[in-house]
Formats: C-alpha cells, sequence, structure tokens
C-alpha cells in the first residue's frame, strides 16, 4: 500500500512531487529547504539557520506519517557549498545524536529557491 503524507506544518511541495509517501513499513520524505511553512517562504541565514529550519521540517512531515527522526535510517544532504559542511554537521549532528543514520553528502551546484541545503530522509513507519 502507497499513501501520500502531507502536513500544513512543514513546506508545501513547490512541484510535482509529494511531501512523502508511506509504503511497506517506510517512510520516503522527499527533499527539505529552509521555507517556512507559515509564509512559504525562504528564510534567511546562514548555512546553520538553514539547516535548523530543514530539520524542523523533516520531523513535522515524519511526525504526519507516523514516524520521528530517531527511526530514520538514511539522509542525503545537498550543499551549495563543501565550505559549510562543519556548519551544517553542527546543527545536524543536534538532530541525530544518538544511533545517527546512514549518510551521503554532496556539493551541488544549485538547489532550489538558491538555498544553501537540501536534505532527504527514509525512516521505519511505525
Amino acid at each position: 500500500m502507497r499513501e501520500v503524507i502531507s502536513t500544513s506544518k512543514a513546506p508545501k511541495a513547490i512541484g510535482p512531487y509529494s511531501q512523502a509517501i508511506r509504503a511497506n513499513g517506510l517512510v520516503f520524505v522527499s527533499g527539505q529547504v529552509a521555507i517556512d511553512p507559515a509564509t512559504q517562504q525562504v528564510i534567511e541565514g546562514d548555512v546553520g539557520t538553514q539547516t535548523e529550519c530543514v530539520m524542523k521540517n523533516l520531523s513535522a512531515i515524519l511526525a504526519a506519517a507516523g514516524s520521528r527522526l530517531d527511526q530514520v535510517l538514511r539522509c542525503t544532504v545537498f550543499l551549495k557549498s563543501m565550505d559549510d559542511f562543519a556548519a551544517m554537521n553542527a546543527v545536524y549532528g543536534k538532530y541525530f545524536s544518538a544511533s545517527p543514520p546512514a549518510r551521503s553528502t554532496a556539493e551541488v551546484s544549485r538547489l532550489p529557491k538558491d538555498v544553501l541545503v537540501e536534505i532527504d530522509v527514509i525512516a521505519l513507519a511505525e
């Protein structure tokens, strides 16, 4: 069974995709960027500030799917600049301090809305 997950506590999809899909005991969360769900506007600030917003958006979507950050199995992090790796990692590490998930991190030439960071996750559904 495949179920579309949507919550107003995270940004609306900015394209033809779902915030998340729950299927076969897993939750696949689309890449999240630093958009304030209340205003649908990009959060200004450095990569740390933007990562904080991204993690809150991911948490809200996971909650809507009946999951949470400690159930995340894998993350993919996209950075506009690898120079921001340490600052992103400092914020990211606060959310995944115990038993962190598997992760890949890549520098990309551009991200949606010209943000500094995007993160997607795959988690267990409860």
